[in-house]
C-alpha cells in the first residue's frame, strides 16, 4: 500500500470514528426506509447493449489537485445523463477528493440514474452511512483492504440491495476478486504506487478476469474514443468509468457520445 493510499485509510478511520457517534445503524437504517430513489446499477449495465459510461463526479484528487474550479455537481451531472451516460460515480471522500455523501443525495432528487459512492470502503458500517444518502453501488479497493475486510463489506452490501464493484490493480488482486461472483470487477489503469497510468492494464489483467460471470469495468486513464475502442477491441470490454477527462474537457457532451458509440 502506497504512502497515499495509506494516509487516506488513516484519515477514513478517524472520519469514522467521528462520524459513529453522530449516526447510529438504527438512525441510519430509518433514513433508508424514507428514500424511494433506489436503482438497479448493476442491471442498468448488464441491459445495456451499447457501451456503458459511467461518468465520474469529483472536485479535486490528490494526484491532480483541483479539477473543476467552479464546481457544481448537479450541473456536471445534468450533462452527463443527458448525453448518454448510463451510471454515475460520485466521490463522496471528503478531505482529499472534496467529496460529500450529500452530492449523492441532490443527484437522486433530480434525476433517476443508478449511482456509485466512491469511497475508501474499510468497514462495513459505511454499507449502511452511503445508502442513506442514496447510493445503489459501492466501490471496494483490494490494495486498500486487509484479510477479512473485503468479505465483510461484500457481503453487507449484498444483504442491502447495493452493487459492488471490485477495484483491482494488478494479477493478484483480480485473481481473488474472482471469487466475489455477483460483483462488477474494476481493472484500474492506475498503479497506486506510482500513479503512473496505462491503458494497457486493462488489456493484461483481463485474461485472468475474462471469465467472471458479472460485467468488467475499464478505469482511469482513458482521455477519449480512440482509448475506449483500443480497450473494446482487444477484450470486448464495453464498461468505462471516466472522471478528469469528461471533467477536463472543453465538450464533455461530445466526448460521451463519441465513446458510447465505439461498438456501432
Amino acid at each position: 500500500m502506497s504512502n497515499k493510499l495509506k494516509q487516506i485509510i488513516e484519515d477514513k478511520k478517524e472520519f469514522l470514528n467521528l462520524i459513529k457517534k453522530k449516526s447510529s445503524l438504527d438512525f441510519l437504517e430509518k433514513k433508508i426506509k424514507n428514500l424511494n430513489f433506489f436503482y438497479d446499477f448493476k442491471e442498468a449495465i448488464e441491459n445495456n447493449k451499447k457501451v456503458s459510461l459511467i461518468s465520474e463526479i469529483k472536485k479535486a484528487s490528490p494526484s491532480a489537485g483541483i479539477l473543476v474550479k467552479n464546481f457544481n455537481h448537479l450541473d456536471i451531472a445534468k450533462i452527463f445523463i443527458e448525453n448518454g451516460s448510463t451510471c454515475l460515480s460520485v466521490l463522496t471522500e471528503e478531505k482529499h477528493f472534496l467529496g460529500k455523501l450529500d452530492f449523492i443525495t441532490d443527484i437522486k432528487k433530480k434525476f433517476k440514474v443508478p449511482v456509485l459512492a466512491k469511497d475508501f470502503f474499510i468497514d462495513p458500517y459505511q454499507i449502511a452511512l452511503s445508502k442513506s444518502y442514496g447510493c445503489d453501488c459501492i466501490l471496494l479497493i483490494m490494495a486498500a483492504l486487509d484479510g477479512n475486510q473485503a468479505d465483510e463489506i461484500y457481503d453487507e452490501a449484498n444483504k442491502k440491495n447495493l452493487t459492488v464493484i471490485v477495484e483491482v490493480h494488478n494479477k493478484k488482486e483480480a485473481e481473488i476478486a474472482l471469487k466475489y461472483q455477483n460483483a462488477l470487477i474494476g481493472i484500474n489503469n492506475r498503479n497506486l504506487e506510482t500513479l503512473d497510468i496505462s491503458i494497457n492494464n486493462t488489456i493484461s489483467i483481463f485474461d485472468v478476469v475474462k471469465d467472471h460471470k458479472s460485467p468488467i469495468i475499464s478505469e482511469s486513464g482513458i482521455k477519449n474514443e480512440n482509448d475506449a475502442k483500443y480497450i473494446y477491441d482487444r477484450t470486448g470490454i464495453k464498461n468505462f468509468l471516466i472522471g478528469e477527462s469528461l471533467l477536463s474537457s472543453d465538450n464533455p457532451a461530445a466526448l460521451i457520445k463519441k465513446i458510447i458509440q465505439i461498438n456501432q
